[in-house]
């Protein structure tokens, strides 16, 4: 999703780190099992439960961000889906958290001295190695209060949603093990949080802009990332599915994204 200026942009078999201390577990089992199971509705927002959802976040400050021009516009209100998108880049094979903190940087040098961008596009990114990172300024903090910072990430569509960008391309590769576990955490945690129902929220960047963006291989996970999510929430998961509905409404490691339309 790191696209060309003017345009929506993307980005995008080791277990999860030891140093992401997400417990896999059912957080909504009693409210789930009083339901039967079933998911009728919206999870409540910003429950205590969630609050045990979190994964071990890598903030701007960690990962050595640049000052953004513009500090980013926060509204008021929580995102109602999550954008699956890839960086179109290399599925590279470092799996470090050097690698990852490098990996942001080459994004917002990119979005912000080639897209002209005021910082970077995305709200969180993924590397390879599993590690989650804060992308766009005041992310974190928006999310944690439930509300949502307004993003660069899928044009026309920046004021409802919230965008995870996954390193790689993968039009023909599958994520690593690593990228999976995390984003299933990480869509647990933002599902938790917002009061999100799994399987109607979370779509990829090809759902909203004309692009290839998260690749072939992600795109036709998302429905078992939807069921990972439910399960993880302690919900009842659904058989396999196709995608809902469009919705409406620096030195170091060489980057080179993808301008094309696999973004």
């Amino acid at each position: 999703m790191i696209g060309s200026p003017g345009r929506s942009t993307p980005r995008g078999e080791p277990l999860v780190p030891a140093n992401i201390p997400f417990t896999r577990r059912g957080l909504l089992g009693s409210t789930a099992a009083a339901m039967g199971g079933l998911l009728l509705g919206p999870l409540p927002a910003r429950s205590a439960a969630s609050a045990l959802a979190v994964p071990r976040r890598y903030t701007r400050a960690e990962w050595a961000a640049r000052p953004p021009t513009k500090a980013a516009n926060v509204l008021n209100r929580a995102p109602d889906h999550i954008v699956v998108h890839h960086t179109a880049s290399a599925n590279a094979t470092d799996l470090s958290l050097e690698h990852a903190f490098a990996l942001s940087r080459a994004i917002q040098n990119f979005h912000m001295a080639t897209n002209g961008w005021e910082d970077t596009g995305q709200q969180l990114t993924i590397s390879r190695g599993g590690h989650l990172m804060e992308g766009r300024n005041r992310s974190l903090a928006a999310i944690d209060a439930g509300d949502l910072v307004v993003g660069a990430q899928t044009l026309g569509h920046n004021d409802h949603t919230i965008g995870i960008e996954n390193e790689g391309t993968y039009m023909t590769a599958q994520p690593t093990g690593a990228l999976w576990d995390a984003l299933v955490a990480t869509c647990a945690w933002l599902c938790g949080v917002h009061g999100l129902d799994p399987h109607e929220a979370i779509v990829g960047h090809r759902d909203y802009n004309t692009t290839a963006c998260p690749g072939d291989v992600l795109y036709a996970r998302l429905p078992r990332l939807r069921d990972e999510v439910a399960g993880d929430l302690g919900l009842r998961r659904r058989a396999p599915e196709g995608p809902p509905p469009k919705p409406s409404g620096l030195p170091g490691p060489r980057f080179t994204f993808d301008h094309g339309p696999a973004v």
